[in-house]
């Protein structure tokens, strides 16, 4: 929680009555650093180097040397900063979703994502380096599949990680 979203709850509570108890535990989050949002790929990376004993810098280093796809995610947008502030304050994995359509032959009924071709397809859910089954809701929204959320003909599943 920060400072303007604290000061918004009390004022939106201004003739509530307020126990003591609940404006500490507010007050205790107030100074955590919130956790970034970050891809599969870039946690697997800071895990890696965090095992490794690498400091921040070395780890930021290394990404052009080792990690082609982690590099140009690197440097785009903001995103040098964001891998600072999940190495320093943590993070938490962007969630990873499989989307199948229901009534449709259980085997072949998944959207599928073929990289090197640029396509969506409806297939298997076998995910091999060319074939992406698992999208997060950016790249579904981004490809014209952000309904598939909200049709009562899709079964949407949440992937857990390894």
């Amino acid at each position: 929680m920060n400072k303007q979203e604290l000061i918004k709850k009390y004022n939106n509570e201004c003739f509530a009555t307020i126990s003591t108890d609940e404006v500490l535990e507010d007050l205790k989050q107030l100074d955590e650093p919130q956790k970034v949002v970050v891809p599969q790929f870039v946690a697997d990376w800071i895990e890696e180097c965090k095992n490794d004993d690498f400091h921040l810098f070395g780890a930021m280093e290394a990404i052009s040397l080792n990690q082609k796809k982690l590099d140009y995610w690197f440097r785009e947008d903001d995103n040098m900063e964001l891998f600072a502030r999940a190495w320093l304050d943590g993070y938490e994995k962007e969630k990873r979703y499989l989307v199948r359509i229901i009534g449709i032959t259980n085997y072949n009924s998944y959207l599928n994502y073929h990289k090197e071709e640029d396509k969506w397809t409806i297939e298997s859910r076998v995910e091999i380096d060319a074939i992406r089954t698992e999208h997060t809701r950016k790249q579904l929204e981004e490809a014209g599949f952000g309904w598939v959320f909200d049709c009562e003909g899709i079964e949407i599943e949440e992937v857990e990680d390894e």
